[in-house]
């Protein structure tokens, strides 16, 4: 074996051995944190019918051969599965923004953008397994699942390496029709990309949530005199004398962004929450579940 070869299994091997030491901790965190919601009656789009049939989905990556409903796919030229209404609605699809602006923090007390966001879509994801839901990360492949062993799988998959861009955007593989869907993010990206993951989810008829993760500095934006501001890759590198003075420009914009993800939500009837990691995580757990109840009704 080469030194460059050598050097690159040593690379791969540590960092499996991190993302194995870290899966747990985040896992113990989301647990606490499952623990503070009461679990509710999940899964069934209306009290009484979870058995009824709803309607022929086409079949996707991850659908075995023995969910196929051969009758009804030999009058076409595809697959399809028939879904029951219980089926349809007990789908959970979580993303996680992996770009370096989650990684911001904006004091030593306060977690990092990225493991806040981790943590709550832990816990969502507990929640929601104990529900009997199944659950999946939209930027793979995979289909949800449900089970314990599912739980390991996201949790290992959420501290894997990320994205060494600046700001990320959803990554959003085909989600199950009429499913339910949540983006974790400061949503710094590209607006057209986050419009375009919502409004392709929304086509497939699932209903979600988008949970802006903020630190309080990028709230309040207390800088003044000299500053030099430089994005989490350094990509980008700014330097002022009078740091006060783009105060206001940059609230202004901030707002800005916040009145567009509204809008997003409005048009698509999904629904919007400001989350701050000074704050507890707990209200917006919470808020989290009753509004996938509501979406989902």
């Amino acid at each position: 074996m080469s030194d460059t070869a050598r050097h690159t299994a040593q690379t791969l091997r540590s960092r499996s051995e991190a993302v194995a030491a870290a899966a747990p901790a985040l896992l113990a965190d989301a647990q606490h944190l499952a623990a503070t919601v009461l679990l509710g009656v999940h899964g069934r789009k209306r009290a009484g019918s979870g058995d009824e049939f709803w309607q022929y989905r086409p079949a996707q990556a991850g659908d075995s051969y023995r969910q196929i409903d051969w009758r009804r796919s030999a009058l076409s030229d595809g697959h399809f599965i028939r879904q029951t209404e219980w089926q349809a609605a007990q789908a959970i699809m979580i993303g996680v923004d992996d770009g370096a602006s989650m990684q911001f923090s904006g004091h030593k007390s306060r977690p990092e953008k990225r493991r806040r966001a981790q943590t709550l879509a832990m816990a969502l994801a507990i929640i929601a397994v104990r529900g009997g839901e199944r659950v999946g990360l939209t930027h793979l492949a995979d289909a949800p699942r449900g089970g314990n062993a599912q739980l390991m799988r996201i949790a290992t998959a959420l501290m894997e390496d990320h994205a060494e861009v600046d700001y990320g955007t959803p990554r959003a593989q085909i989600m199950p029709l009429g499913s339910r869907a949540v983006f974790f993010s400061d949503f710094f990206g590209d607006i057209a990309m986050i419009e375009q993951a919502v409004g392709r989810a929304a086509d497939r008829e699932v209903k979600g949530a988008l949970i802006q993760i903020l630190d309080p500095d990028e709230e309040r934006f207390p800088f003044d005199g000299r500053t030099v501001f430089e994005s989490m890759t350094g990509a980008i590198r700014f330097e002022t004398l009078k740091a006060r003075g783009l105060r206001d420009a940059y609230l202004g914009r901030l707002a800005a962004r916040k009145t567009q993800l509204q809008e997003i939500c409005r048009r698509t009837g999904w629904r919007y929450h400001l989350h701050h990691t000074d704050q507890p995580a707990e209200p917006t757990l919470l808020w989290l579940h009753r509004a996938l109840e509501r979406v989902r009704a």
